[in-house]
């Protein structure tokens, strides 16, 4: 007879306790700890199954040089690292109606014309998944389509159709019969992605797994899912916007915090081959407080306007507000302009934020910061054709940032004329560079040049 064990499972971090308690010590949640009974099976031991290998040496390790799937999308492929790697498990988020599993369908179709498919679903029926194919013209003989949440039955499919991809939506939804919790509990979604992960290493299967995430942003579940999957990818936009942003954030396979630019249309998501003329279309001429900033995602630089609105306060104490950015480092540069520029910016509000509604973070955002905040003060409009790029010091200098090659590149090809860089990176700028390239040392220095004329 199998026995079984009770257990008290925390649903944000998947920590497991033999009683039940009222705040997770580990991460400190109230009321998350519900109780799960976990089968054992006759032979004894927990059944966690492996790849039935025997060790190798690893100079004897014969690899196979297979090359990656295309999706049929550019950006897709880019935020992968160059395609679908053959038996990798990558984990795809966002908000719900953002487009996932729109575009996996539309990848899933695109390789269904050479390869075996199988799409399985546990949120929509099969007749639902094909009103969608037929808008967006997904519909292809190499594709299936299986309604299911059993992963005993997913298994048995997977057997007789013998896919080159799976796709799994969503992960909250199917479930393990040997285990009595419920579909979308840690032990579930734990259990559940670790079978899917042998068959991805143990047959060569390329899985996606769609996950849900929380009101905070993150993927619903127990971190430990993130850290059993190659790639983690997040689907993002702005309600107000017609496009969506794939960024990757873990990637075993290829660079992270790569970005991929989508547009949601009738019929379907088409990708955005030139994000930085997105961002940049409704730039305002000659508007305090607008600075063009070169930003590096993953290996893809991106031109995006940066606007800043500076005001007296009408309170005791001065807001802050940042949107797309990060409140700390806007704080910590406006310190910054205070004591080493000698801004009073004690009495002012100060309202920053990346138009387009992308969220950006990477230092070489400083000095396009302290350049807006400081135009805004004074009201004082930086030229059009200028791009700023550079990291700002507590001392007030300009530090050397990575990748200028490519931001340079890419301004160059939007059609501007002028670039303000740290001195450090001027001293190593490659020949042929058509643009004015102008290097700073100081937040102040590049100020006084940002508003000459």
């Amino acid at each position: 007879m199998s026995k079984s064990k009770t257990v008290f499972v925390c649903q944000e971090c998947g920590y497991e306790s033999a009683r039940w308690l009222g705040r997770c010590p580990s991460c400190n949640t109230w009321s998350s700890l519900q109780e799960e009974r976990l089968a054992r099976n006759p032979v004894g031991g927990w059944s966690h199954g492996g790849y039935g290998g025997q060790p190798q040496p690893i100079d004897e390790i014969e690899v196979e040089s297979e090359e990656r799937l295309s999706t049929g999308f550019g950006e897709f492929d880019r935020v992968l690292g160059g395609g679908i790697v053959p038996g990798s498990l990558v984990l795809v988020g966002g908000d719900p109606g953002i487009g996932k599993s729109t575009l996996l369908l539309q990848a899933a179709a695109h390789l269904g014309r050479e390869h075996h498919v199988l799409y399985v679903s546990g949120e929509e029926s099969a007749q639902q998944i094909k009103l969608r194919a037929t808008r967006i013209d997904a519909l292809r003989a190499g594709l299936s389509v299986l309604a299911e949440t059993d992963l005993d039955q997913v298994g048995a499919a997977v057997d007789r159709r013998q896919p080159t991809l799976m796709i799994v939506d969503s992960i909250q939804t199917v479930h393990l019969p040997e285990l009595t919790s419920a579909p979308g509990s840690v032990s579930q979604v734990r259990e559940g992605t670790s079978r899917l992960m042998r068959w991805a290493k143990g047959r060569g299967i390329s899985v996606f797994l769609v996950g849900h995430v929380t009101k905070e942003g993150a993927i619903a579940g127990p971190r430990v899912v993130e850290h059993m999957v190659d790639t983690v990818l997040y689907f993002e936009s702005n309600r107000d916007q017609s496009y969506r942003v794939l960024r990757s954030v873990k990637n075993r396979y290829g660079s992270t915090n790569e970005l991929g630019v989508f547009q949601m249309t009738g019929g379907g998501l088409t990708e955005v081959t030139n994000p930085s003329a997105l961002f940049l279309e409704e730039r305002p001429t000659g508007a305090a407080g607008s600075v063009v900033v070169a930003c590096l995602e993953g290996t893809r630089p991106v031109l995006i306007e940066l606007q800043a609105l500076v005001s007296a306060t009408s309170f005791g104490y001065p807001r802050r507000v940042a949107t797309g950015l990060d409140l700390n480092r806007v704080a910590l540069i406006m310190a910054v302009l205070e004591k080493k520029v000698g801004l009073s910016l004690g009495n002012q509000d100060a309202y920053l934020k990346v138009a387009g509604g992308l969220r950006v973070e990477e230092p070489a955002l400083d000095l396009g910061i302290a350049v807006a905040v400081a135009s805004s003060f004074r009201e004082r409009p930086v030229s059009g054709k200028l791009v700023v790029m550079g990291e700002v010091g507590l001392a007030g200098e300009v530090r050397a940032i990575t990748g200028i090659d490519s931001r340079l590149r890419e301004a160059e090809k939007m059609g501007f004329a002028a670039c303000l860089v740290p001195e450090a990176n001027r001293r190593s700028l490659p020949s042929g560079c058509a643009l004015e390239v102008a290097g700073v040392r100081t937040v102040e220095e590049a100020i006084a040049l940002a508003m000459e004329g």
